[in-house]
């Protein structure tokens, strides 16, 4: 059982697991990037911003301290500014009049236009230091900005120095921070998924070693052992199970051997009795009533017998004594011969048999002719015994050139839908009430399995049992 490496399938418990956890991590790690990504763009964009503020309430006190009243001291002071600003490579200082319009500007291209931003028509209608960001209409760049108003002495706005800044290399840090930070969170996912595998691998693969184990035990394999061995909770459940095994293992060699013991015991009563019922049975002078009381005794001898022999078949299959006397078998030619055998017996019941041939010949299969006479012989036995009210039974043939398929079908009540599954189980009966030992349909189901085909029974359309036996051309007998 542990010879295979197979790979981790994802379905039921891992499915449901992997669903769960990794749904739940991506929640998280798209709810950390997220908020992480927020907090860093506004810290990077906040002190840009503060930056800005700084300088411009710096140069504003600065020009209040020497601004006249006279406009033509405020440019020429201006002027001078802008020729000895030392951050023109970092930053555009504007100086932009009441109307909105740029006066002077340390890049000189920008000088007579007016920005319309909403930090300059805030610093002039307010006289308070106003923040803009956002993107210039002529060029499309993403800028911030910060405005000043200018006052003379006596609180007259006289224009706005305004400090301008690309956003461009904040934008690209935020960038490369968000990429960085999701990144991180799909190597969070990544190895929290291979953990998880590797934890479902520890947790499903036993448990699908353990459910192959038990599908065997299922299916008759009795006493074999899981050969691995876990220290946990795993290790309990293997335990349990070899142990379930063994005992049942045991409980089934005991049960074989009691059946084979008692069988083997009965036979011989049987037989005498039997031969005995025989003989009386003729014998002259017996009244009507003795004769019939006899007859009774024959009968149920002989239906005693057939159980006998039902239940020593059967162990031999189980115990592996059973054998084939395989030959290049007519099946079609056995088929008749058990039909033309058993008709006048099923007439008795008031039944009929009705059969129905291939069109064309079929192909001779290699086969045991008794064994598979033994298993037409059972299937018209319960199909009287079960289906007599029926009337009659259809027996049918086909092949597909690699197979033969036999048919039979009775008019009877069928079989419950829920005791299909079971009724080839040895000694099952379901809700029949039907006199037997619910043996044969096992033994016949094991007859055909060792001519490497199958039987199966199935409810027919309109009512009665359709059971069906597939007999390879050329089968592998197990």
């Amino acid at each position: 059982m542990a010879g295979k490496r197979r790979s981790l399938r994802i379905g039921g418990l891992s499915k449901r697991y992997m669903l769960t956890t990794m749904l739940v991590m991506v929640l998280v790690v798209v709810v950390a990037v997220t908020a992480y990504s927020v907090s860093m763009a506004g810290s990077i964009y906040l002190n840009m911003r503060e930056g800005l503020y700084a300088k411009a309430r710096t140069a504003s006190d600065f020009f209040e301290n020497y601004i006249t009243r006279t406009y033509a001291e405020y440019y020429d002071s201006a002027y001078m500014y802008i020729a000895n600003f030392d951050d023109v490579n970092r930053l555009e200082l504007q100086f932009i009049n009441t109307s909105g319009q740029i006066e002077l500007s340390s890049h000189s291209m920008t000088a007579g236009s007016a920005p319309g931003t909403e930090d300059i028509r805030a610093a002039l209608s307010t006289g308070e230091i106003s923040p803009w960001d956002g993107y210039s209409d002529s060029t499309g760049e993403h800028l911030m900005s910060v405005s000043a108003p200018m006052m003379y002495a006596n609180g007259q706005i006289i224009g706005v120095m305004r400090y301008v800044t690309s956003l461009k290399v904040a934008d690209r840090l935020v960038r490369t921070n968000v990429l960085v930070a999701s990144g991180m969170g799909l190597a969070v996912l990544l190895l929290v998924a291979i953990i998880s595998m590797v934890f479902l691998r520890s947790v499903v693969e036993p448990v699908r070693e353990i459910t192959a184990a038990a599908r065997q035990i299922s299916g008759g394999s009795y006493g074999i052992q899981i050969g691995k061995h876990y220290r946990d909770e795993m290790g309990d459940m293997v335990k349990a199970i070899n142990e379930m095994s063994l005992k049942i293992s045991q409980s089934e060699k005991a049960q074989s051997e009691f059946i084979s013991s008692v069988s083997h015991e009965l036979r011989t009563p049987l037989t005498a009795i039997t031969g005995w019922a025989e003989t009386i049975i003729y014998e002259e002078g017996l009244d009507e009533e003795t004769k019939r009381g006899m007859g009774i005794i024959l009968q149920e001898a002989r239906r005693l017998t057939k159980m006998v022999e039902e239940l020593l078949e059967f162990t031999r299959i189980q115990d592996g004594r059973f054998t084939l006397n395989a030959q290049p078998c007519d099946i079609a030619a056995e088929l008749e011969d058990t039909i033309f055998a058993y008709r006048e017996l099923l007439r008795q019941d008031d039944m009929t048999v009705e059969y129905e041939p291939c069109d064309e010949e079929l192909p001779l299969v290699s086969a045991d002719p008794a064994r598979l006479r033994q298993v037409f012989y059972n299937i018209f036995d319960n199909a009287a015994k079960y289906a007599r009210e029926g009337g009659r039974i259809t027996v049918a043939t086909r092949t597909d050139g690699e197979n033969v398929f036999l048919t039979f079908r009775d008019y009877g009540p069928g079989i419950p839908e829920d005791e299909l599954e079971w009724v080839k189980l040895k000694f099952y009966k379901g809700s029949s009430k039907a006199r037997g030992s619910g043996i044969g349909l096992a033994v016949c189901d094991e007859i055909i399995k060792f001519h490497g085909g199958d039987l199966t029974l199935s409810n027919a359309e309109g009512g009665g049992t359709l059971v069906t036996i597939r007999i390879p051309v050329e089968p592998t007998f197990e």
